[in-house]
């Protein structure tokens, strides 16, 4: 969790969407007789068990943050993190190797610190909640393949900031913002074809007809070139998702097989019109943008206050410049600081892009009724709450809350009115 994080900056791309649970399989989605698609439907009141484990997730979340950030500390304040670099160097000798060594070691290390933690939320929690189909064997490998990836690619990213904070000690954090872009579109390209693959099984469509009228909706958004896939996340989760993912030639739509086999037709082709604003609004490259400002802004921030802290606790620290790659926890630290502050801004950001996603997936299917009980079912099946309170949707909503998703579905329809659709010159005939 903490040793990922420049990582994850690098990698990030549309995030998925708010996963649900859901109930044991049913058969795939097929077609279904007509349905009223102007007929409301009401948002359902949370479960007394949906109650519970909101709670308890909020009270997790916050143990988290502070978790996250008293580990960053210990390792500063013991000078553990300047040992770590000394026995990096004595193995490594070059700078890179050095910078690559400290950093496997320092992902390990803490990743075998937050154990615990993480052994806890990811697997006993969603466990106890009835939320995970996920073996302990499934969890411990997928734990490490994460666990390897990280260490693989992490050297590989980590070394722009710190060779740029060698080069140029006043400009780094500007042109490391700018030199982490194509990072970040890498990771778009790469992710979808070799890192998903790791952790599950990527097939054709098995239901044909179902693919048919899935790049049928993808040829009137606009996205021409797909390809359709389903992953075998049953074995996993209970969760239920779709997406488009990758840029150019790597582009592709990918339904979990938990998808397929809780909606019906009107429904899935509803989320897979959603996901096709995403893309077909550009949303991607909105969040790159928003990436690669927010590492730069972030990265300013660090170097405006490392100088403070680093003259104050040289002594204790065992480094006396952020050039030093014994500074990594401290520039998490100083990082993580930002983003929590920033968390509130980024949420609106990507409420507002999935809000706008919503919009398109009614205007190209104008399945009202079909939207609101896919988020019924999003909402019942993730233990979901529809209105959490205001702090929980500034700190905690990267998408609007699913009351507020069900209460659009039933009311916007501009086009029974014969009004113009907001997005309606971007469909083809």
């Amino acid at each position: 969790m903490l040793s990922t994080l420049l990582l994850s900056l690098a990698l990030t791309g549309v995030p998925a969407d708010a996963g649900a649970v859901q109930t044991p399989q049913e058969p795939a989605a097929t077609a279904i007789a007509p349905v009223d698609e102007t007929q409301p439907v009401e948002v359902p009141p949370p479960t007394e068990k949906a109650l519970q484990y909101h709670a308890s997730g909020n009270i997790l979340w916050a143990f988290d943050q502070v978790w996250s950030f008293a580990i960053l500390i210990v390792l500063l304040a013991t000078g553990f993190s300047a040992r770590l670099r000394d026995w990096s160097q004595r193995i490594g000798r070059t700078w890179f190797f050095t910078l690559a060594i400290y950093f496997i070691l320092f992902t390990i290390i803490t990743s075998l610190v937050d154990l615990p933690r993480a052994y806890y939320e990811e697997f006993v929690r969603e466990h106890a909640y009835g939320l995970s189909n996920q073996t302990l064997t499934k969890w411990w490998t997928d734990t490490l393949t994460s666990l390897g990836v990280a260490c693989i690619v992490g050297p590989l990213v980590i070394w722009v900031p710190y060779l740029l904070l060698r080069k140029s000690p006043t400009r780094w954090w500007l042109y490391s913002g700018v030199a982490l872009i194509p990072f970040i579109i890498a990771g778009n390209l790469v992710a979808p074809i070799w890192i998903a693959p790791l952790f599950n099984t990527f097939e054709p469509m098995h239901d044909k007809a179902l693919e048919t009228r899935i790049l049928a909706l993808a040829d009137r958004a606009g996205i021409e070139g797909s390809r359709v896939f389903q992953v075998n996340k049953s074995v996993d989760t209970k969760t239920i998702n779709a997406y488009v993912a990758g840029l150019f030639g790597t582009k592709r739509i990918v339904l979990w097989d938990t998808i397929i086999a809780r909606m019906n037709e009107r429904e899935l082709l509803f989320v897979m019109g959603h996901e096709m604003g995403h893309y077909a609004l550009g949303h991607m490259w909105q969040l790159v943008a928003l990436s690669s400002f927010t590492i730069m802004l972030s990265f300013y921030v660090a170097y405006k206050t490392a100088g403070a802290v680093l003259a104050r606790y040289r002594a204790r620290f065992g480094f006396s410049a952020l050039s030093d790659i014994a500074s990594l926890p401290l520039l998490f630290a100083l990082t993580g600081v930002f983003s929590f502050v920033t968390t509130p801004f980024e949420n609106a950001f990507t409420r507002h892009v999935e809000h706008e996603a919503d919009r398109f997936g009614l205007e190209i299917t104008q399945s009202n009724h079909s939207a609101a009980t896919a988020f019924v079912k999003l909402q019942t099946d993730v233990l979901g709450v529809p209105r959490p309170g205001v702090l929980y949707k500034i700190w905690r909503e990267n998408h609007p809350p699913l009351g507020e998703r069900i209460d659009f579905a039933n009311d916007y329809h501009p086009w029974r009115s014969g009004q113009p659709l907001v997005y309606g010159d971007r469909f083809k005939r």
